[in-house]
């Protein structure tokens, strides 16, 4: 049996933009990870699914991205940074950004590649004239809290909800651009 192949550094992966076929991925990796590792359901994959069809039908390319970090041919994680909108009226809210949809495959966790990720879009958002990042979460991602804690976000609020099969707390998290 041949010694398991160790993961590549971090320095090592690409980041680039989305192409034909990511957003895909980004939904199947999602749904099946959070399925293996949370217990979510399938509700889950849709709500993803329906952000990422959002993203395509509403992007923007001089205010939003999707980042696909990418070694030798294979995905190893995404993110994405969208003008923020009112979840009901789903108006612009100004000067604000959404973090949304973060991900790391398990072979690249530990490696910095989420602080990368996470990075890119802060500098995109400032670049971009943003005021301020804003995600939802849920408390049990404890890895993907710690990377938002260490970028400088902050918790601003939380609540219970049963969502994808779970009874979860679901936090809303800000970082303010200077």
């Amino acid at each position: 049996m041949p010694p398991p192949v160790a993961p590549p550094p971090p320095s090592a992966a690409v980041l680039r933009a989305h192409r034909p076929g990511d957003i895909g991925w980004v939904i199947s990796r999602h749904g099946a990870l959070y399925a293996q590792e949370y217990g979510f359901t399938l509700a889950f994959e849709a709500l993803v699914a329906r952000i990422a069809a959002d993203f395509i039908d509403h992007f923007d390319a001089t205010r939003e991205a999707c980042w696909i970090a990418e070694h030798e041919g294979d995905r190893m994680g995404s993110v994405f940074l969208v003008q923020a909108r009112d979840e009901t009226t789903e108006a612009p809210i100004a000067d604000t950004a959404q973090l949304r949809m973060l991900l790391v495959e398990p072979a690249a966790r530990g490696l910095g590649l989420g602080d990368r990720l996470v990075t890119e879009c802060t500098q995109f958002a400032r670049a971009k004239g943003y005021r301020r990042i804003v995600l939802w979460t849920q408390q049990n991602l404890g890895a993907a809290r710690h990377l938002y804690r260490r970028a400088g976000y902050r918790l601003t609020d939380s609540e219970p909800n049963h969502q994808f099969g779970q009874d979860l707390v679901g936090e809303h998290w800000e970082l303010t651009l200077a």
